[in-house]
């Protein structure tokens, strides 16, 4: 018996050899194997399949076609299949390195981040230098928003190689996330600073988002251009650079960007509502109500009929705008901006009473908010 033989039965992909017949039936499920690993190469799944399962109806318990399997109905988005698949593999192999790997990016593909972990530790009990798993355990940590043990698992890839692009970037989602936008810009940067012209355009957005949450949108606006430079369509470029201008009360040039937009995705309600406001900002009430009808013809949307409330009430309709708020607070009767409006409404009819009680209501919740509080002590003083 050659040593290849005996290499491969320990492998588990013959139970045992030695007659001829059997040798033969080897060379047979080790040609069938190559080739189907190969034909998942070159994306060919159905005939890859055909290779596995013919090694299955010979040995129902090897491990290359189990394995072999799990990936291609894997790779057709077949996740909970394949997760049978790698079980099996590991019930009859405990601690098949490829069989864990895919089983876990199975569960993270099903969202179920927890799973993913556990199997990611055992893989890591036989192999804790590899940096593409530790990357993985580090962003489903960061999925389940558990900030301790990602950013730990983060900092550990970089001590193992110190400008891994996938850990910075990790950092950087990780720190944004949980709203530590300096802290995410460090990383962003040091992306910058390392790839510089040939950067992703997903870092200039992300650079740029992290400007617009700290309100330096002149900052935010530079990297934004950069990145709509690259890509012309780009929907968080011209996303950002529209919220920049907006935070700038520059509507006029917002609007350019809304429209953008919706030149390409005119279904888009969000995006309706944002230009609508942007029209209501600069008095142009009729384009104003013409958007934020077009949103509700899509579905119903808050933003949209509180823009039609603040429209009437601008045009000095106050008793619609009163019944539309109402009507809206009830359908959400944790948005302060509705109560806010609703109060000015009152106040604009010169009844400061109704005023103070929509306001008290809001706080009769127990929800603290300082714009309900500012507008109370304006009202009281």
């Amino acid at each position: 018996m050659s040593d290849e033989i005996k290499s491969l039965e320990s492998e588990g992909i013959l139970s045992a050899t030695g007659q001829n017949g059997e040798k033969q039936e080897f060379s047979e499920v080790s040609e069938l194997s190559k080739r189907g690993y190969q034909l998942l190469k070159e994306n060919r799944i159905g005939e890859a399949m055909e290779c596995f399962s013919r090694i299955l109806l010979v040995d129902e318990i090897n491990n290359y076609a189990l394995v072999g399997m799990g990936d291609a109905t894997r790779k057709r988005g077949s996740f909970r299949e394949a997760v049978e698949f790698y079980q099996r593999c590991l019930n009859h192999h405990p601690g098949n390195n490829y069989a864990l790997f895919g089983l876990a990016d199975c569960y993270k593909a099903l969202n179920q981040y927890h799973k993913a972990i556990d199997i990611w530790e055992q893989y890591l009990r036989h192999d804790d230098k590899n940096i593409t798993v530790l990357t993985r355990v580090a962003d489903a940590y960061r999925k389940v928003r558990d900030f301790k043990h990602s950013k730990a698992v983060y900092l550990r890839v970089l001590e193992m190689e110190e400008q891994n692009p996938y850990a910075i970037i990790g950092l950087g989602h990780l720190h944004y996330d949980f709203k530590e936008y300096r802290e995410a810009l460090f990383y962003w940067e040091k992306m910058l600073e390392t790839y510089k012209d040939g950067v992703d355009i997903r870092v200039l957005t992300s650079l740029g988002n992290c400007h617009r949450k700290l309100k330096t949108f002149e900052k935010g606006i530079v990297f934004f251009e950069q990145a709509l430079r690259r890509d012309p369509y780009n929907f968080y470029a011209l996303f950002g650079l529209a919220d920049c201008y907006r935070g700038m009360n520059q509507q006029y040039r917002s609007l350019e960007y809304w429209n953008r937009i919706l030149e390409q995705d005119p279904r888009n309600k969000v995006i309706l509502t944002r230009a609508g406001d942007a029209y209501r900002n600069l008095s142009e009430y009729d384009n104003a109500v013409d958007y934020y009808q077009r949103a509700l013809n899509i579905e119903f949307d808050t933003y949209a009929v509180l823009g039609l409330a603040v429209v009437a009430k601008s045009r000095g309709r106050y008793d619609e705008s009163i019944e539309s708020l109402r009507r809206l607070i009830q359908q959400d009767p944790r948005n302060y901006r509705i109560y806010i409006e609703l109060a000015d409404c009152w106040l604009k009819k010169r009844d400061k009473n109704q005023a103070l009680e929509v306001l008290g209501d809001f706080q009769k919740l127990g929800i603290r908010n300082n714009a309900v509080m500012e507008f109370i002590d304006k009202l009281k003083n």
